[in-house]
């Protein structure tokens, strides 16, 4: 199943081999069609994509290559996770809780509309983006498009299944413990959370985990993408905080290499194929640990806290399972609870600010484990949600929504089984030119992943 990303839809536009409306036509019917195995949609776009499409084709028409002057994206389609407000598509938000249509895009909707992207439909999420797989009761889990038998990962779990099977060139997905790094690593996708604060968040939320960012096949289309997603926006008051540090020199690097408890002997063989690659482009590599002790319960009473504040008991009968138990949870923690939470996030800010000191990157497996079942919230010592694990198998994910530091996963290749497995780079807050550019470099040595078997399409 091959897709076609930001940079190839670009080019074929331009040359005009079709027309902005054919190229929309065509991936929304490859989308009815082959959606159904995979479940990335929870709704697709209708008679607005399509007349989008005309506008863009007029457009060029009037400008010729001119036409992508101010508008990069022109033609471009691009999917919305279903925590995303649109004005033209429904945000059920996976739950089965009512979620008014909104009266307007938020920005980064927006902003990929006056660039003149295409929305396509919105991708499934877990209900209010609560866990790392994509199972709700509003729709079909979504499936891994390499294989279906296991899970896209989440909660942007339908975002990077569209992009991996074709259906989107590129996909707005939010993270707020990994949302967007953990499906990219399971499908094969890059996916890239921003500097907190670098894009708008609109809501943004109180607990300042969340980070919205774009999925894409690679790392030149979401370089493209990024850059018209960020910058400041008058309803997020955080978002002008994603350029704290100085930018740094790229051509020689100090590189600390994390290996996280749990990673596997295949993930492992995956990943450290990266090292020589990194060595020989002049970069200085080492081992490094990074210790700050009760991360995840801090996390759990944070996350917990805040999913409690925003629930009414009169709609417990209708949250997802799996969030009503942290639900339930937070109505028993305390403020002291939440202050001693908050305190071990100051600490862990600390300490990677101190590392970031001795290197300017960090590296690692995205995730240290392979997919597990669709159907699941977790592998099977964390899948039980009253144990409040829906989490602790991605450690190298939620720490960095904890610090608001950049961070990028990239495919670096398959395990034998032929599943794809992800690096993570990331770098100090600010530093998002550096973390892109170092996975550019990266992502042209070790290529791209063979193309999802036809049996899937």
């Amino acid at each position: 199943m091959t897709s076609i990303g930001v940079g190839e839809t670009k080019e074929i536009l331009r040359l005009r081999d079709v027309s902005v409306l054919e190229h929309v036509q065509s991936v929304l019917s490859r989308i009815h069609k082959n959606d159904g195995e995979i479940g990335a949609y929870v709704s697709v776009a209708g008679e607005e994509a399509l007349q989008a499409a005309e506008a863009a084709d007029a457009r060029i028409r009037e400008l010729g290559t001119a036409a992508w002057q101010d508008r990069p994206l022109l033609g471009v389609t691009v999917s919305v996770k279903d925590l995303i407000q649109t004005t033209d598509l429904p945000t059920t938000r996976g739950s089965l809780l009512p979620n008014g249509r909104a009266q307007a895009d938020t920005p980064a909707v927006a902003r990929l509309r006056a660039a003149g992207a295409i929305i396509v439909g919105k991708t499934t999420t877990s209900e209010y983006g609560w866990s790392a797989s994509t199972v709700c009761r509003v729709a079909p889990p979504t499936r891994n498009p390499r294989n279906t038998d296991l899970t896209a990962g989440g909660s942007s779990g339908g975002a990077a299944a569209a992009v991996a099977a074709g259906l989107c060139a590129g996909a707005l997905g939010t993270d707020g413990a990994g949302s967007i790094r953990i499906p990219s690593a399971f499908c094969g996708t890059v996916g890239y959370k921003p500097s907190f604060g670098r894009v708008p968040y609109v809501p943004s939320g109180a607990e300042r985990l969340a980070h919205l960012g774009p999925i894409a096949k690679n790392v030149p289309d979401v370089i493209e993408l990024a850059a018209v997603l960020a910058g400041p926006d008058r309803l997020d008051p955080d978002s002008a905080l994603g350029s704290l540090d100085a930018r740094r020199e790229s051509r020689s690097l100090r590189i600390g290499w994390i290996e996280y408890p749990g990673t596997t002997e295949e993930i492992r063989r995956i990943t450290e194929q990266a090292w020589p690659l990194l060595t020989a482009q002049g970069h200085h590599v080492q081992r490094v640990e990074v210790r700050c002790g009760g991360l995840y319960p801090a996390l759990v009473d944070i996350v917990a806290a805040t999913e409690a504040a925003g629930t009414d008991p009169d709609d417990d009968e209708w949250i997802d399972q799996g969030r009503l138990e942290i639900v339930r949870y937070g109505r028993t923690l305390s403020g002291a609870a939440v202050m001693r939470a908050e305190a071990v996030r100051h600490e862990l800010r600390s300490t990677l600010r101190s590392v970031m000191d001795r290197f300017d990157l960090l590296v690692m497996a995205t995730v240290p484990i392979e997919p597990f079942s669709a159907d699941a919230i977790g592998p099977s010592w964390a899948a039980d949600p009253r144990d409040l694990l829906w989490l602790d198998w991605a450690p190298a994910s939620y720490p960095f929504n904890m610090t608001g530091q950049p961070a990028v996963s990239l495919p670096a290749g398959l395990t034998r089984a032929g599943l794809p497995v992800g690096l993570q780079l990331v770098g100090p807050v600010g530093a998002d030119d550096l973390v892109l550019s170092t996975a550019l470099r990266i992502e042209a040595e070790l290529g791209p992943l063979p193309d999802i078997p036809d049996r899937v399409s």
